[in-house]
């Protein structure tokens, strides 16, 4: 007998949920710049981001004054050889090659002296004299340290030959030699790794606005108090919104997975798809209480999605997109630990390009679920207490 009136219950709660969440499909599919930056996020977007240049160098232009002349310059200018070098020169004066190098016309100098290969036939030391352009940091530290490996093995080879020996003769020498093996991404693709992290911060960014401001708007137009009078409950309020959302960027993943990380970049999918969309899901409602949570401490939809960027940007940097967790201070791994996207990051990377199981990623899974309910649970309640 008690069973009825309890079935009937959650038959209504559950009608209700599914009225209010194609609700706000409807709503959020009505709205046309909102759904053409939608559509771009997560396609061509994904496609410029992946396409980006990486951790190599590339294209370096570079001008050499061979005040030697000699053929060991010639074979050592012949190294430096594209794609990551492109000769602009090997004439002029050192004031010219300084001129070039203020106009950033190219981004590395090398002066080979008068008497370099003399040197090297006495045995002696012969100096390389280099100048780099570092107002980009990351590209010229990389510019300094290819053209260091590469003069660095061409003097042991110099110096190898003024023993009388070759590099099959080493072979028979006391050397530590280090191997390495890349794993995961034997190739290492930076496409693989870049698209896929567009993916993740589009992912965090919709969830976020959207969700705050599908609440903000119900706010600014006055229907926030029409959908109190009625039976719903907050939780029948908010719930839809999150669900809503997270079924958006569901599509949008999907999108971008079936649409542009295999045909566009061809990245291997080693792990479970559905695991993936699975955690997909469950961040969407992680990310999506926090939008809803936003919304509660915002009065319009400008001062939510104003304190929703505020909020991405530290969300991003640090979830160890762009900066290691390693390479960060010790005080900020426990702010990392309430980061929910530090913890997809994790558990993509792991589904996609390892193969993890659930098995592996179960601590990442698990932290996610914490802080997407008790995100949600705040949402509520402090939206509850508003209108109470």
């Amino acid at each position: 007998m008690n069973g009825g009136p309890t079935f009937v219950g959650l038959q209504r709660w559950l009608q209700r949920l599914r009225v209010m969440t194609a609700k706000e499909l409807l709503q959020l599919s009505r709205d046309t710049p909102l759904m053409v930056f939608f559509v771009f996020a997560f396609s061509f977007n994904v496609v410029m981001g992946g396409g980006r240049s990486g951790f190599e160098l590339k294209n370096a232009v570079m001008h050499v004054l061979d005040h030697d002349k000699s053929n060991a310059s010639r074979e050592l200018i012949g190294r430096f050889k594209p794609p990551y070098y492109i000769l602009h020169g090997v004439e002029g004066r050192p004031e010219e090659a300084m001129r070039m190098l203020d106009r950033g016309d190219v981004m590395v100098t090398m002066d080979i002296p008068s008497g370099f290969e003399k040197s090297l036939l006495r045995g002696e030391p012969a100096a390389v004299h280099m100048q780099v352009d570092t107002t980009n940091s990351s590209l010229g530290l990389l510019a300094a340290s290819y053209a260091q490996q590469i003069i660095g093995e061409y003097g042991s080879e110099a110096a190898l030959a003024g023993l009388g020996m070759d590099r099959q003769a080493l072979e028979h020498l006391p050397l530590i030699r280090e191997e390495q093996r890349a794993w995961f991404n034997p190739n290492q693709n930076n496409a693989w790794f870049f698209s896929i992290s567009e993916l993740m911060m589009m992912t965090t960014l919709l969830t976020i606005l959207l969700s705050s401001a599908a609440m903000a708007r119900e706010k600014e137009r006055g229907t926030i108090e029409q959908l109190l009078v009625s039976p719903l409950t907050p939780m029948q309020i908010m719930l839809p919104k999150v669900l809503a959302m997270t079924l958006v960027v569901l599509i949008g993943s999907m999108v971008s997975v079936f649409g542009v990380l295999g045909p566009v970049f061809h990245l291997p999918i080693k792990g479970s798809l559905p695991l993936f969309f699975a955690l997909t899901a469950l961040y969407g409602f992680t990310s999506s209480g926090l939008g809803l949570f936003i919304a509660t401490v915002t009065r319009n939809l400008s001062q939510a999605g104003l304190l929703g960027i505020f909020l991405f940007v530290p969300i991003i940097l640090f979830s160890g997109i762009h900066t290691p967790h390693e390479g960060m201070p010790r005080w900020l791994h426990i702010i990392v630990l309430f980061n929910p996207l530090a913890h997809y990051i994790d558990a993509t990377y792991s589904i996609l390009l390892r193969g993890a199981g659930l098995d592996l990623i179960w601590d990442s899974v698990l932290a996610m679920a914490l802080l997407g309910g008790t995100l949600f649970g705040f949402g509520v309640r402090r939206f509850r207490r508003q209108f109470e």
